[in-house]
C-alpha cells in the first residue's frame, strides 16, 4: 500500500509568538523537518499544507528530503485545521495518508505504521485516548473520502474537526493499542515557547 504524509503547517502560531513555529530551529533543526524525518521510513511521499507566504521557508526546511515533497497552499488562509486537512489530502497521490501537525516533534514511527495497518480497508484510523479526545491531527485517512467529507462539512458551516469522521467508515485506536505499538509522546505538541524549549532539551 503506497503511503503518504500530510503535515499541517498553515496555522498562525499565535501562542508561540511572532515567529513561525513550523520552521523555528528545534535543537538546530526546523521543527517541521524533525516531524518529517520521523516519518521517512513509513511513507513514500510528503505533502506540506501551508499558506502561500510560508512556502519558500518550508521548501528550504525540506531541502534534501529523501521522498518527493509537494506544497499544498491554502486557497483561503486561516480556515482552521479541517480546511488544512482537506487541502493537504487533495495533494496526495497515494490512497492513504498520515496527517500530523507540524508541532509534533515526537511522532512515533511504530504507532504511525500501526495506524496505516488499521486503516487498510477503511476510510480512517483515529487514535482516541482515555480522556475521550480524538487525535484527528495524528491519524491515517483514505485521502479522497476524507477530503470530500471535510469539504462537505465546511460547506455546511461545520468547523468541529471531528465532524467529517462521522461520514466515514473509521476505526478507533484506543489507549491500550496505542501503548502496545508506540507512545503517547507521539501526540505531544509545542504550542508555546516554553513547550518548544522543553522539547529542545529532550532532543
Amino acid at each position: 500500500m503506497a503511503r503518504a504524509a500530510v503535515i499541517l503547517a498553515g496555522g498562525r502560531s499565535t501562542r508561540f509568538g511572532e515567529a513561525d513555529k513550523a520552521v523555528a530551529p528545534l535543537a538546530g533543526v526546523p521543527m517541521i523537518r524533525r516531524v518529517a524525518d520521523r516519518l521517512v521510513d513509513e511513507i513514500s511521499e510528503l505533502v506540506v499544507n501551508c499558506r502561500s507566504d510560508q512556502t519558500a521557508a518550508m521548501r528550504e526546511a525540506m531541502a534534501g528530503y529523501p521522498h518527493p515533497v509537494t506544497f499544498a497552499e491554502d486557497e483561503e488562509p486561516d480556515e482552521g485545521p479541517m480546511a488544512g486537512i482537506k487541502t493537504g489530502l487533495r495533494g496526495v497521490a497515494a490512497e492513504y495518508a498520515i496527517v500530523v501537525a507540524c508541532d509534533m516533534p515526537f511522532v512515533d514511527a511504530g504507532l504511525v505504521s500501526y495506524l496505516f495497518e488499521r486503516a487498510a480497508g477503511h476510510d480512517a484510523a483515529v487514535p482516541k485516548l482515555d480522556d475521550g479526545w480524538y487525535q484527528t491531527t495524528h491519524a491515517v485517512y483514505r485521502a479522497q473520502p476524507m477530503a470530500d467529507a471535510c469539504e462537505a462539512a465546511l460547506a455546511a458551516g461545520e468547523h468541529k474537526i471531528i465532524a467529517p469522521l462521522f461520514e466515514l467508515d473509521y476505526v478507533i485506536v484506543d489507549d491500550e493499542r496505542i501503548h502496545a505499538h508506540g507512545s503517547t509522546e507521539s501526540f505531544e505538541n509545542c504550542n508555546t515557547r516554553e513547550e518548544f524549549e522543553a522539547a529542545a532539551e529532550r532532543l
